[in-house]
């Protein structure tokens, strides 16, 4: 039998370069800070300079202004990583989200837009990525944040929905076609915890919401990055068309909850709430 190898290093990015998409906040520079502390070298973009560019370890990310819904700038992002680091390994689709919409009144300018910021945009930053890592002996990682929104249906969000569970399929697609030299990965983020979650989750901040999760809280940003950092290192070498799920469990369902507050309980069994029947398992017809 094989011995286990020590991975040398795992989170240790020291040399490494990466691209965050919409790193200047929320998720996304807690992302590119995390890579940070690890060594790495990060390059994040946004329409907007932002106020102070995420910084760990003494160092600070390179800020590029680009809308990458349009591919020739994505495209030019890619090369700007390139020029500023000499190379590129982990290429970090964040940049993503979109406001509550009703589907039967809904504008198709705002699902156009919808749709290429969660689903086109990956792609377009993804393509010319791919291409660098490919010549590069190590290759390079590519993993997309994605959401439960790609496996659950939620009301006002049907556009954004569409476009992120595309975005899975995307991430499966592509880790066919580009591997062995790329892995690309998916991350279905659950409901995090941010500075604009009162007007998401309401005035309590989630504290609400966050009773309807197995593990008792929302997701805060460092889960994600740390999820990122996970898959893109030594740790996750064989790991490529995944989808990590980081989202605590999911979210208990409705009836639970419902049984829940009728008895007044804090936490009721699923199997407390099941009918209870006669019959065996094995003459059960469900």
């Amino acid at each position: 039998m094989e011995a286990a190898v020590e991975p040398a290093g795992p989170v240790d990015f020291a040399g490494r370069a990466v691209l965050v998409t919409g790193g200047t906040r929320g998720i996304g520079r807690v992302i590119a800070e995390t890579f940070l502390a690890a060594g790495a070298d990060v390059l994040i973009c946004g329409r907007h300079s932002p106020e102070r560019r995420p910084a760990a370890a003494g160092r600070a990310a390179v800020f590029v202004a680009a809308d990458i819904r349009d591919a020739e700038q994505a495209r030019s992002l890619v090369g700007a990583a390139v020029d500023a680091f000499g190379r590129l390994d982990v290429l970090v689709n964040n940049a993503g989200g979109a406001p509550g919409a009703a589907a039967a009144t809904v504008s198709p300018r705002f699902v156009e837009r919808v749709v290429a910021l969660n689903l086109l945009a990956p792609f377009y930053v993804a393509q010319p990525a791919n291409a660098i890592m490919q010549q590069q002996d190590d290759g390079g990682v590519i993993v997309n944040i994605g959401s439960v929104s790609a496996h659950q249906a939620a009301p006002l969000s049907a556009a954004y929905s569409a476009a992120k569970a595309g975005l899975l399929q995307l991430t499966r697609s592509l880790a066919l076609e580009w591997a062995p030299k790329v892995r690309v990965n998916h991350i279905t983020a659950g409901l995090i915890a941010t500075q604009s979650a009162a007007e998401h989750y309401g005035p309590d901040g989630g504290a609400s919401v966050a009773t309807a999760i197995p593990m008792g809280r929302m997701a805060v940003p460092a889960d994600i990055a740390a999820a990122c950092l996970f898959l893109a290192s030594p740790l996750a070498a064989y790991v490529t068309g995944a989808d990590l799920a980081v989202h605590g469990g999911g979210e208990i369902p409705a009836r639970f909850l419902a049984a829940q507050h009728a008895a007044g309980q804090e936490r009721v069994s699923p199997a407390a709430t099941e009918p209870r029947t006669t019959r065996s398992r094995a003459t059960d017809p469900r």
